[in-house]
């Protein structure tokens, strides 16, 4: 049984989500502020899967993802919030965040994100090769962590995964639809086009020497991107 972690002040949305997690096989924990989440992440046992609301009595969900992620805890993260605008997007990208849900939301959507989390998590822990170099970007696997030219790059969780799909496929044209169903689930149902911009555009602002005028991160039009680790 998966151990879910929780944060949510709403005591409504708490039993909702209890009851329905719960009833589809979660193990779940709930914390109620951000010192009782920091807490509850000092435990002796790991949870395999975080949900972070963002406003908090005593600060913000960001906070808690943003020192998890310092620790060098790649645990998958879910924002919860009330904004569905790009500013919200962008914020949580940065603090680590994953993947993000716009309340209210439907109860089998936030099921179905969980389960598409956890089984990319389960496969980025699969035996594969533990270092993999495509150009002048090297991946570690097994510390999921990226190297532009041997200095260590500064990505979200959700970005290293969507470079680390590309250079899995190195030189493969990916559709659009196919990069939101890998990453997201459900056929890019639950994010919009909109959002896989923001990623490719901070991925090649943080690559490529000209974001303008990439070279590795390349868009084929009217269908998708492909990586050329050797353009």
């Amino acid at each position: 049984m998966c151990r879910l972690l929780l944060l949510e002040d709403d005591r409504g949305l708490i039993d909702g989500l209890k009851y329905s997690l719960e009833k589809n096989g979660f193990d779940l924990d709930v914390a109620r502020s951000v010192r009782e989440a920091e807490q509850a992440l000092r435990g002796r046992h790991p949870y395999d899967l975080l949900l972070l609301d963002v406003t908090l009595p005593d600060g913000t969900g960001f906070m808690v993802c943003e020192k998890v992620r310092a620790s060098g805890d790649m645990t998958p993260i879910i924002f919860l919030t009330a904004a569905d605008e790009e500013t919200s997007i962008i914020r949580g990208l940065d603090s680590g965040g994953d993947d993000y849900i716009t309340k209210p939301f439907k109860l089998g959507e936030l099921c179905s994100r969980i389960r598409a989390l956890l089984r990319r998590s389960a496969v980025q822990r699969a035996d594969s090769p533990v270092r993999i170099r495509s150009g002048p970007v090297t991946l570690d696997r097994a510390a999921g962590r990226a190297y532009l030219n041997d200095r260590s790059l500064d990505l979200t969780g959700a970005e290293y995964r969507l470079l680390s799909l590309f250079i899995l496929h190195d030189g493969q044209t990916l559709t659009r639809n196919y990069i939101l169903d890998e990453l997201w689930d459900g056929h890019g149902n639950f994010v919009d086009d909109n959002t896989l911009s923001v990623y490719i555009r901070r991925l090649r602002e943080k690559i490529e020497e000209e974001s303008s005028r990439p070279v590795h991160l390349v868009t084929v039009r009217g269908v998708g991107y492909r990586w050329e680790g050797e353009p």
